[in-house]
């Protein structure tokens, strides 16, 4: 994709890339800038964060481009999620390449590189190029005073280069911040002299806390630049760089090369089940909704949330995409992480004496953990001026049945297509089966996360359905013992007569957002065929399917192709404001109109061209984020797994039905 960018200008949602190691990520914009990057992990304190303080630019980056407008080239270097950015004019072609390490059998990173190692590799292939280069460091969300400090150091084979160093100031001495290096090299030999001279620049403030270095590069020329943890001081050389970078290219390619999808959008999966990896936290298994946050949903709307934390109902969607598509060993390692918290709630019901009732968490930290006090950065102007710009989900406090069900379908998934659950973990399974058989007639906040008042909503009551059925399915694969079968029978059928009887309006002939709003449309309802819980060509699913393709304006949800989830002017969900269409909503329904197709060929046609719209939607590097703008901007936090791992089933299911499998 290629196009004049204008220096200093503020880039789209869409406009950047993503590179991480499995513990942290950083978003790349097409025009060289890292404007987000939290760090050590996914949910530490931001270190760039000028993408959250667009107007002020005060958030930092770590920019590095040419001086003047150029156009400009980005993609990832093929099955991998090593980024490449090329600028070109017609004096000279500069290419950029970004990359966290993953260099597991590399003698120097094994031994002497602990935590993420960022890479920035810049080349002059083609005659020369002034390039620019600053770098601003805002640890601590943008709150921590300091300033940037370079030294020269030499190498004792002579080898220049520099290391870049923020020096916080007051008690925020301790904040954990990376070293930068910076060397110097051609193709063939290392650079005995420094091309590149770093100085303090003021910020708007008139405060000195950046560096800032223009220099022409020259044809042959490579510039190496790496974020690494502090106390490590690497000796850099050309072919340590070289083997990081290679070995990083046969990880991706290597892990890729699992992935079983053959079909039409094959590109188009690859690059999502490569999202997916990266939004995985390797120490613990755990699997982030987003690695960003307070992204809005709605420009200049309070719809700002924190999604850098792992969601019960969204890591169990990605199991069954890792399932499907030949990863077995992520699916693995989230069960055994869901698994432990299952356990550790178990024992804090036991230990209750059951005087009270505390619900699975719906959400956790990527460490495991359940606190997570939302609070609002009043110092950031926020994406185009969004705010409140929140760290934190007040949401993990919020009663959402719904998890019950995604959590036990992703288990019944993964004994069947993965290993083989223990007669442990079928313990915790029949105490929380047993838990949803007492409390499943309760209202809740539901998939949407309101924070209005609890409802009875439609979707809940599904995918409690889904939680005892899948139970009741295990029983007979495994022959487990069960000494509430009987009551397992009975709450199933009582939770799908319910539905039916108050969660459809028959005079609408479609099924509704709750038992309290029966006129209001609500697209997670389309979720019933895939989950098994209604025939995809049942005549009331049918009805629901042909409501929701209605326009906004005839009393649907679909615009242009996508789909909203709820009409936010017919409901209070307590939080107000406006925001676009959801991407995963929008699958959701092509999903259930591939099933459908399978009876009346006209519902087919209308999922190939809903699925090949989102595919033109996606960014000019494969990423999806959390919504569509009516404008066709992207809008929320970005990437998303919910977007990707409901691309990735929509194509699954698309495949096979034309196919005719």
């Amino acid at each position: 994709m290629g196009e004049m960018l204008v220096e200093g200008s503020t880039l789209q949602i869409e406009d950047y890339g993503l590179i991480g190691d499995m513990r942290t990520c950083a978003l790349v914009g097409k025009n060289g800038s890292i404007d987000f990057m939290c760090w050590p992990q996914f949910d530490s304190p931001s270190i760039f964060g000028r993408l959250l303080d667009t107007s002020k630019g005060g958030g930092g980056h770590w920019s590095i481009g040419p001086r003047n407008s150029t156009v400009c080239k980005q993609n990832y270097r093929a099955a991998t999620n090593i980024l490449q950015t090329k600028w070109i004019d017609e004096e000279g072609v500069v290419d950029l390449t970004d990359f966290f390490a993953l260099s597991k059998y590399n003698k120097i990173l094994r031994e002497k590189w602990s935590g993420s190692t960022l890479v920035r590799k810049l080349e002059c292939v083609r005659g020369h190029m002034s390039i620019d280069i600053e770098l601003r460091p805002r640890p601590g969300y943008a709150s921590t005073a300091g300033f940037m400090h370079g030294s020269d150091v030499k190498a004792e084979d002579g080898t220049y280069h520099q290391s870049l160093t923020w020096i916080s100031e007051g008690d925020e001495a301790s904040v954990d911040v990376p070293e930068f290096y910076v060397a110097y090299c051609t193709r063939d030999r290392p650079l005995k002299t420094d091309p590149i001279m770093f100085q303090s620049a003021k910020n708007h403030k008139g405060v000195e806390d950046k560096l800032r270095a223009t220099f022409d590069i020259q044809e042959g020329q490579q510039i190496f630049m790496i974020m690494c943890n502090s106390h490590v001081k690497p000796h850099l050389t050309r072919d340590l760089i070289m083997g990081l970078e290679q070995d990083t290219f046969k990880f991706w390619t290597s892990w890729i090369r699992s992935c079983s999808y053959r079909g039409r959008f094959q590109q188009e999966v690859e690059r999502s089940m490569l999202i997916l990896k990266l939004l995985t936290f390797d120490p613990t298994g755990a699997i982030v909704a987003a690695p960003t946050f307070s992204l809005p949903e709605a420009i200049g709307g309070p719809r700002n949330w924190d999604y850098r934390y792992s969601w019960v109902r969204d890591s169990s969607f990605t199991i069954y995409v890792f399932l499907k598509m030949g990863f077995p060993d992520e699916a693995e390692a989230y069960i055994n992480f869901i698994f432990a918290r299952i356990a550790e709630w178990r024992r804090q019901q036991e230990s209750s004496g059951g005087t009270s009732i505390h619900h699975l968490p719906l959400m956790f930290t990527i460490d495991g953990e359940t606190s997570l006090p939302e609070l609002e950065l009043d110092h950031l102007s926020g994406y185009k001026d969004s705010t409140p710009v929140r760290i934190g989900n007040a949401a993990t406090d919020h009663v959402q049945l719904d998890i019950y069900g995604e959590l036990m379908d992703s288990i019944y998934l993964y004994n069947k297509h993965g290993k083989p659950i223990s007669y442990a973990q079928w313990l915790d399974i029949r105490f929380l089966t047993d838990f949803v058989c007492e409390i499943w007639n309760e209202p809740d906040m539901s998939i949407w996360e309101v924070r209005g008042k609890k409802q009875h909503f439609v979707y809940s009551k599904m995918m409690l359905w889904v939680a005892v059925d899948r139970a009741l399915r295990l029983v007979d694969k495994r022959n487990f013992p069960c000494p509430n079968r009987e009551k397992w029978f009975s709450t199933r059928d009582q939770i799908y007569e319910q539905v039916m009887e108050k969660g459809f309006n028959y005079d609408m002939n479609c099924f509704v957002q709750s038992y309290e709003s029966n006129t209001i449309l609500d697209s997670a309802v389309l979720v019933a065929p895939l989950v098994f819980f209604m025939s995809p060509n049942d005549p009331q699913f049918v009805g629901t399917l042909d409501r929701v393709l209605r326009t906004p304006e005839k009393g649907g949800l679909t615009s242009a192709g996508f789909v909203f989830r709820y009409d936010h002017e017919q409901t209070d969900d307590g939080v107000g404001g406006r925001e676009g269409t959801f991407v995963m909503c929008t699958l959701w329904l092509i999903e259930a109109l591939v099933r459908a197709g399978k009876y009346n060929k006209k519902y087919l046609e209308i999922a190939n061209g809903m699925f090949e719209t989102v595919t033109n939607f996606r960014n000019h590097v494969g990423m999806l984020s959390e919504e569509i703008a009516i404008s066709g901007e992207q809008l929320g936090n970005t990437p998303q797994a919910f977007s990707h791992l409901a691309f990735v089933s929509a194509a699954i299911n698309l495949e096979r039905v034309t196919r005719g499998q």
